[in-house]
């Protein structure tokens, strides 16, 4: 155990004012599905800048307890008992994975934590470690590249080069206000850039963070209100594509609905795009509904399409995407038909560790990947209250034990070489 114990970092937990602190005595626990780990120097990274730490309202921080050597719940502070403490977890920076969630209790919660993915951390020698790999070192989103002062110019710029375009409103509504990372690129010149278009949507995901109407859930966005004209999305992807190296821009944003749904727009604006220029990667994040008109877009010229899905298991996928007008076999049948078209496929796959890992989705993606050919994960970290989640995963399948996030990538690589494994859209130059 002596080895051990040095590696152990100490818990950290929160005041009913948001104070942080951490307790001596207490090493910090992280959660896969419903077991319990002891947080490690050699299993954790450096909190990686940008990360947000979180306290979670309502619920007791599980930590272990050096002396009685066990996992405990702890409700107050044991240096202080009469002082309610809170766990804290962490929102990792984009391009990291969460290996652990936060360990808590949440007995007697029936409304699920705000929409967020909340990481398992404790805190080292001297910084924030978080339970975390890192799978993808792009900048795109680091937000000490997006000055708010730069991205003001951008904005000012294209207000008076199109005063008219709706959907150029609509994105600086989304960079300044919202802080979108891809609305602020957009208007930065760089990476990706975004172009929302559906105002409804043919799932009503658990997670959705554009809409919400049910366990007193906040989104955390609006949708947009209005379906551009294919001469507004053809504006703001020309302006990016024609001066940016590398150039992506993608349909489907966290302000919209499906866009499978506003097809008609998308094609004649893909068409008015490739009217004009060759370059740059078109591509489109969905939840490939509609088979037949992911064709159609393929057609005309789309590049790439990412594709979300929390599970490659039909009664796990439908648990949580609620789909309201396709099934899970449609989701297949617009991947194989995009892959037969030459076009690169992504899977958006959200991940809640104990589950995303566990023995049966281990087995169902390694056969998913067999059968789609499918080009890339992009591994995301669920939004989503973990535990809420493992509860109702539970009851739409059973997974069986964790067997670790790391474990699950690496096999993954060794058994797929030519399988890219990321957190961003790649330009077509890339692939």
């Amino acid at each position: 155990m002596a080895y051990i114990n040095k590696q152990m970092l100490t818990a950290v937990v929160a005041d009913e004012h948001g104070n942080i602190f951490e307790l001596d005595g207490y090493a910090a626990a992280g959660m896969s599905g419903n077991d319990f780990f002891i947080l490690t120097k050699s299993g954790t990274c450096p909190m990686p800048h940008g990360s947000e730490l979180m306290m979670l309202p309502g619920r007791a921080p599980i930590v272990f307890n050096l002396a009685t050597d066990r996992f405990e719940t702890l409700e107050t502070n044991p240096f202080q008992p009469d002082q309610r403490i809170y766990p804290v977890g962490v929102f990792n920076s984009p391009g990291y994975v969460n290996l652990h969630f936060c360990a808590y209790d949440d007995v007697g919660m029936d409304t699920p934590l705000p929409l967020f993915s909340y990481g398992a951390l404790g805190f080292g020698k001297n910084n924030f470690r978080s339970a975390a790999l890192q799978v993808d070192d792009e900048p795109r989103q680091d937000l000490r590249l997006m000055p708010i002062d730069q991205v003001q110019k951008g904005v000012d710029k294209y207000r008076k080069k199109y005063p008219d375009n709706r959907l150029m409103r609509h994105l600086e509504k989304c960079a300044l206000e919202y802080g979108c990372p891809a609305g602020k690129n957009f208007f930065l010149g760089r990476y990706e850039a975004p172009l929302p278009t559906s105002v409804v949507c043919n799932a009503r995901c658990l997670g959705c963070i554009s809409l919400q109407t049910e366990n007193n859930l906040c989104a955390c966005q609006e949708r947009i209100s209005f379906i551009p004209d294919p001469e507004e999305i053809a504006g703001v992807a020309l302006e990016h594509i024609l001066k940016v190296e590398k150039a992506v821009v993608s349909f489907g944003q966290g302000c919209e609905g499906e866009p499978l749904t506003s097809a008609d727009a998308i094609e004649k604006a893909i068409v008015l795009i490739r009217e004009k220029t060759d370059q740059g990667t078109i591509n489109l994040n969905s939840n490939a509904s509609l088979p037949d008109r992911v064709e159609r877009l393929c057609n005309v010229g789309l590049d790439s399409m990412r594709v979300s899905m929390n599970s490659v298991r039909k009664s796990c996928y439908t648990a949580y995407f609620r789909p309201k007008s396709y099934c899970f076999e449609d989701v297949v049948e617009s991947i194989k038909r995009a892959r037969a078209k030459g076009r690169f496929v992504a899977i958006n796959y959200l991940n809640c560790p104990g589950f995303t890992d566990c023995e049966q989705e281990k087995q169902a993606l390694f056969d998913f990947i067999r059968t789609t050919d499918i080009n890339m994960i992009q591994w995301r970290n669920l939004n989503f209250d973990p535990r809420h989640y493992i509860r109702i995963m539970e009851k739409a399948a059973p997974g069986g034990s964790p067997t670790g996030m790391a474990n699950l990538v690496k096999e993954l690589s060794q058994t797929f070489p030519h399988l890219i494994h990321g957190y961003f859209n790649p330009s077509n130059q890339d692939y």
